[in-house]
């Protein structure tokens, strides 16, 4: 059987919040070194698993290899820019397996949703960058649970991943960034 390893990428704000009330990734979260740390990030996978909107929201123009997650297909379909899964209809087994038959690294830029669906548990690694200076109240979580409190790091240490040392992918703008691993025997 093959072995995928699911790699989250995202950047929050200092409250958690990875877009607006209205679901955009805001100007306040954008930043040249964590975009070019996530783009090493996609090169690096075998597949990008991503929302509808995030798909929609951001041409494929490097075409990558992306599996779609969306209610409108059936099961795990075969389109011209993607493949398109219903978590409805199959599982993420089933979604992985007809993408990238031989296993790999599964990039998981979300969105919330996305995120969710995956579940902290299931990511083998979770590449968090914080904007410190950012806060978006009323902004989405990267988590639903981060709506009502939890921390993001938390949420992620309930899920068996543990943070690497956090360092800074651009210290003049206050952005941070920590890797969270899953932890083998013996640590």
């Amino acid at each position: 059987m093959p072995a995928y390893a699911l790699h989250g990428y995202v950047i929050v704000s200092r409250d958690d919040r990875l877009a607006d009330a209205q679901g955009r990734f805001p100007e306040a979260l954008r930043n040249d070194a964590d975009w070019a740390y996530f783009q090493a990030g996609l090169d690096r996978a075998d597949a990008t698993l991503l929302g509808r909107l995030s798909h929609e929201a951001s041409p494929n123009h490097r075409n990558r290899l992306r599996i779609v997650v969306s209610g409108s297909a059936r099961g795990v379909e075969r389109r011209a820019d993607a493949f398109w899964w219903n978590p409805g209809e199959a599982s993420l087994a089933e979604a992985l397996a007809a993408a990238v038959p031989e296993g790999g690294e599964i990039a998981v830029p979300g969105g919330r949703a996305v995120f969710d669906l995956v579940g902290p548990a299931r990511f083998g690694a979770f590449h968090l960058a914080r904007a410190h200076d950012v806060a978006i109240p009323d902004g989405r979580g990267v988590f639903a649970a981060c709506e009502t409190g939890a921390s993001a790091e938390d949420l992620l240490r309930e899920g068996g991943l543990v943070a690497g040392r956090a360092t800074w992918l651009d210290e003049d703008a206050r952005v941070s960034l920590a890797v969270f691993t899953r932890a083998t025997i013996g640590e």
